[in-house]
């Protein structure tokens, strides 16, 4: 084996390791914040459980792209579904928060404190930029673009970490319930440029590619 593949072998065995840590992760992040969510009337935790649904997707996405990987064939096509599939799943979690959180905002619903949500988002802005680091470390030498882009997604769920917490905690400590759904709506604002971005994109030739 020459030493690019071995390269190559190496960054598909760590991707699959970071997707498995992706959806194990997320699956509990969602199952927590929904129902926080739901128990506080919270947009923004809502909107976190979902981004966390997106995740784990995204992360199903890239487990099927890797295993086309493994079959020593190019991966453009299947490179340039698993882009749209991503795009996809950026456009979905934006439409979801701006009519949740505009709904919100014009209706003035007030969210209960949340010390579940708190701490979840709290551990979450520390674990995510982790994970989303590691995956952008693995997309180069795996040679793919629609592994640049989960881990971008990543990059989203770590940023949607703190804006909720923000919003969470100017609740709780100020009253300020409109920075609830603001927060959110800012996160809708970056998932659409994502989204776009990864809509665009052509597919990225694979290191094992001839």
């Amino acid at each position: 084996m020459t030493d690019r593949a071995l390269v190559h072998d190496q960054a598909v065995r760590r991707a699959r390791l970071l997707n498995r840590l992706t959806v194990g992760w997320n699956v509990v992040e969602a199952v927590v914040a929904i129902v926080a969510g739901v128990a506080a009337a919270s947009v923004g935790l809502l909107a976190f459980g979902l981004d966390s649904v997106v995740e784990v997707s995204a992360a199903l996405v890239m487990t099927w792209r890797l295993a086309q990987a493994g079959t020593g064939r190019s991966t453009r096509d299947a490179d340039r579904r698993a882009l749209r599939g991503l795009a996809l799943a950026f456009f979905a979690l934006a439409a979801y928060v701006t009519i949740d959180a505009g709904s919100s905002l014009l209706l003035g619903a007030e969210p209960r404190v949340s010390p579940v949500g708190i701490v979840l988002t709290s551990v979450s802005a520390v674990v995510m930029p982790l994970l989303a680091r590691a995956k952008h470390q693995v997309a180069p030498a795996l040679g793919s673009r629609a592994q640049a882009s989960e881990a971008r997604q990543t990059d989203l769920c770590a940023w949607l970490s703190w804006f909720v917490l923000i919003g969470l905690v100017l609740n709780a400590a100020l009253g300020w319930w409109w920075a609830d759904p603001v927060a959110a709506l800012a996160v809708a604002a970056v998932a659409v440029r994502e989204g776009a971005e990864a809509w665009r994109a052509e597919a990225l030739d694979d290191m094992c590619a001839d």
